[in-house]
């Protein structure tokens, strides 16, 4: 890493967050809502009010983190979640014509893998996923210590890979509690905290479906380390042991002696991974 300054920003469907990284440090993160039903123009208003605050001269960059499809290249960002206007917007030209500085974008689970990389428990992998698990499962991938997202932006999609009679995402992310048992994975939470049995074994199978995916995450792209996040990575304790009994069937055996999966810890990864897509772009010229 190195000392230049550079704006990450974490754009979610309700609100946007901003702070300034500073020799590989974090200072004072801005929040402020968003008008999610507005116009194109109405949401970047939001947006640039924002920035406007956290801005000095001394800054070279900016990186942003959307919850959509993007064309990083471009910097363009396509149907973002939960801003309905937000069908097609040119986003870094639009930024960088009002700041005068690069920015760079990219989709919100490559920013959680590239936080974790740069300032998390990814620090000293050379391969490893940022395996976000909560409303639905997204994934960022880092390759020999680096971000990579394929041609579209699209690398580490596993939970649309197909399983069963649906897809992963289906049955291993926050969407198992509604599909499979009509209830919610705050209501199971609570009730396997108080020691409920039934709650304990949904969690159980709960983490089956996610030990499958480990372990065609671990057939597909063999990283030594998978940091996971998300609302369903609180619950780690309640799925840990049948995951790991899954993950344990994979064939390879010697693989798994380096293998690890970790819960992510870092506070406004985010933000922060928002500003590594700037580190990230220089170490790979």
């Amino acid at each position: 890493m190195n000392g230049k300054k550079v704006i990450g920003i974490d754009l979610g469907g309700t609100n946007v967050r901003a702070g300034i990284v500073d020799h590989n440090k974090l200072g004072d993160v801005t929040s402020v809502r968003i008008h999610s039903d507005g116009t194109v123009d109405e949401v970047m208003d939001d947006l640039y009010g924002l920035v406007d605050q956290v801005i000095d001269s001394s800054v070279e960059a900016i990186g942003i983190g959307v919850p959509s499809v993007v064309d990083a290249d471009a910097g363009i960002v396509y149907d973002v979640q939960n801003i309905p206007s937000w069908k097609e917007v040119h986003l870094g030209k639009l930024m960088e014509d009002r700041y005068k500085v690069p920015v760079l974008v990219n989709n919100d689970a490559n920013c959680f893998a590239l936080g974790e990389k740069y300032f998390g428990k990814g620090k000293d992998a050379h391969s490893m996923v940022g395996l976000i698990i909560g409303t639905g499962m997204g994934a960022g991938l880092v390759v020999n210590d680096h971000l990579y997202a394929g041609p579209n932006c699209g690398a580490g999609e596993f939970g649309m890979v197909d399983y069963l009679d649906k897809y992963y995402e289906f049955y291993a992310s926050g969407q198992f509690f509604e599909h499979v048992h009509r209830t919610t994975g705050e209501t199971v939470y609570q009730n396997a905290s108080n020691g409920d049995q039934t709650a304990l074994e949904i969690f159980e199978e709960l983490g089956v479906h996610i030990g499958n995916a480990m372990k065609m995450i671990l057939y597909t792209f063999d990283p030594e380390l998978v940091i996971l996040g998300g609302s369903v990575s609180n619950a780690y304790q309640y799925f840990e042991k049948s995951m790991w009994n899954r993950i344990r069937t994979f064939a390879y055996s010697k693989s798994l002696e380096k293998f690890r999966i970790e819960v992510s810890e870092l506070d406004n990864c985010g933000v922060l991974g928002a500003a590594a897509l700037y580190y990230d772009s220089r170490k790979a010229r």
